[in-house]
């Protein structure tokens, strides 16, 4: 297979089941409360599904496709929850960005509050917006001068070849101060204990080229450096960093037959090895690494209070 880029359009959770099935069943469950922006129905999530979310009885795991598990029969989420002995709640989204889960997204909201901690992925800075592109939190766009959808890779490619470097540089610094606003935003909102987790094969420090998307982006996630991580430092309780190669490329096999195999997707192409996303090896390195973090928190009920505004507090003193 060619080292072709993943360019982003549309890769839907539910999109990963059946191009996948020959290797991984996923065991795809549908959280009706929860709308998925892009279907508008309810967010299709990878299980197993948790028999009872009872509240502060199961950690919750806010990602990308790295958290969902591509091409892996166990990701991070599920080796915890054995490790740990209460359920996960994964919340991969292929494509997903901050904003796809802070943005009017309040039910979702309330499940991850309900947990009894959360890890939060670094996901890629290529999902946000910027003053040519909209985006609703996703791998892809909408033009704002024609309302045409396009995907980030793509629309960043266009930038490149149309563009100097100047203007370019402008669009990556209005994209990554999203970024960051909206990572705040998240992290703000989760009341619970909260986990970072850089999940990659690089570090976060590296410097962007401007002759093509890969040089720009960078390995996943995209666009992401370590200044940026290091704005939100007063966001968390802990931070957990795997950067592993482990397992790449990953040979895929066919769960019936157990030979190697070849499945394709209206975004990646034809996969004979998977070379993107974590490997099985790499997600054994994940699980390890959260795992100290993850017992601080999951004793009895540790979650994080939020101190009460004290608008809120001079009410409560007067309806006493």
């Amino acid at each position: 297979m060619k080292n072709k880029e993943v360019t982003g359009d549309h890769p839907v959770t539910e999109g990963y089941a059946t191009p996948d099935w020959e290797v991984v069943d996923y065991q795809i469950y549908r959280l009706d409360s929860v709308i998925d922006r892009q279907t508008n129905a309810g967010l299709l999530l990878r299980g197993p599904k948790p028999q009872n979310i009872q509240d502060g009885k199961y950690f919750v795991c806010i990602g990308a496709a790295q958290t969902f598990g591509r091409f892996c029969e166990k990701p991070y989420p599920t080796l915890l929850q054995e490790k740990l002995g209460i359920p996960a709640l994964n919340l991969g989204r292929g494509g997903a960005g901050p904003s796809f889960f802070s943005k009017d997204n309040d039910e979702i909201l309330k499940y991850i509050n309900n947990a009894r901690f959360s890890i939060i992925q670094v996901m890629s800075g290529r999902s946000e917006s910027n003053s040519l592109f909209h985006s609703r939190g996703l791998g892809f766009y909408t033009r704002i001068a024609d309302g045409v959808s396009i995907g980030c890779d793509d629309a960043f490619r266009g930038l490149l070849k149309e563009n100097g470097v100047c203007y370019v540089k402008k669009i990556v610094a209005e994209t990554r101060h999203n970024w960051m606003n909206n990572y705040k935003e998240l992290l703000e909102k989760i009341t619970i204990p909260r986990i970072l987790f850089w999940f990659s094969v690089r570090k976060p420090r590296y410097k962007e080229k401007y002759q093509n998307v890969s040089t720009l982006f960078g390995e996943f996630p995209q666009l992401v450096n370590s200044h940026m991580i290091n704005q939100l430092d007063k966001y968390y309780e802990e931070y957990v960093e795997c950067v592993s190669k482990r397992g790449l490329p990953h040979t895929l096999v066919s769960r019936f037959t157990g030979r190697p195999t070849t499945i394709e997707d209206p975004w990646g192409g034809t996969w004979n090895k998977n070379w993107y996303y974590p490997s099985p090896e790499m997600h054994m390195a994940a699980a390890n690494l959260l795992l100290k973090a993850c017992q601080k928190y999951s004793g009895p009920d540790k979650r994080r209070k939020k101190p009460m505004h004290f608008g809120n507090f001079r009410k409560w003193l007067l309806n006493r």
